[in-house]
């Protein structure tokens, strides 16, 4: 059984991360049980420091015990998400070069995800809403969800997210580049390369 500790910046990852990760896992290795621990929070500011990653990789790797994965999971915001992730994963890498470890940062957001695959939640019975043409330029995913989604109410993470993750149609998530980012590093966590099969 593989364990993937996680780390990530919101309280709403915390509950949604660990289901988006098992229904990740039941597409691409059905027959492999994983075990998700709660995922660590921290703050964005933290953990782009100096130290302060490396500090929290360590509990990761305590959760994720030998053999174990760690993953990292941020909000991009305004940085380029390639060049951070890559910055992120080296300093993770670093810490504990005994652990097999992702970085995937949401460009902008994690709920930039949800926009991509709308359609499969939106709450709205009376008209139909597809999702934007480029799902990752909208800088307000959540005002974008508030809006277009949801019968009634704001957009909550805490409220929200773990039950949108549950719901959203994974294969319409992958036309964010992010989003497929995140379902590759998971599958190369999963699936030894020799025996990955395309989606």
């Amino acid at each position: 059984m593989l364990t993937i500790a996680s780390i990530v910046e919101g309280h709403g990852e915390v509950a949604a991360l660990p289901i988006l990760l098992r229904r990740i896992a039941a597409v691409v290795a059905p027959e492999e049980p994983i075990s998700v621990p709660r995922p660590i929070r921290v703050k964005r500011q933290l953990v782009v420091k100096p130290g302060e990653l490396e500090r929290y990789v360590e509990v990761a790797a305590s959760r994720a015990g030998a053999g174990g994965a760690i993953l990292l999971v941020l909000d991009a915001d305004t940085d380029c998400p390639a060049e951070l992730a890559v910055e992120l994963c080296r300093r993770a890498r670093a810490a504990r070069a005994d652990r097999a470890i992702r970085t995937v940062l949401a460009k902008a957001e994690y709920e930039s995800w949800f926009v991509a695959a709308v359609e499969s939640i939106a709450e709205r019975p009376l008209h139909a809403v597809a999702p934007p043409p480029d799902p990752e330029s909208i800088r307000d995913a959540k005002g974008w969800l508030s809006r277009n989604a949801l019968a009634h109410g704001t957009y909550r993470p805490t409220r929200h997210q773990a039950r949108f993750t549950a719901a959203f149609d994974l294969s319409a998530a992958r036309s964010a580049p992010s989003f497929d980012k995140l379902w590759r590093d998971v599958t190369s966590l999963l699936v030894p390369p020799a025996t990955i099969i395309s989606e």
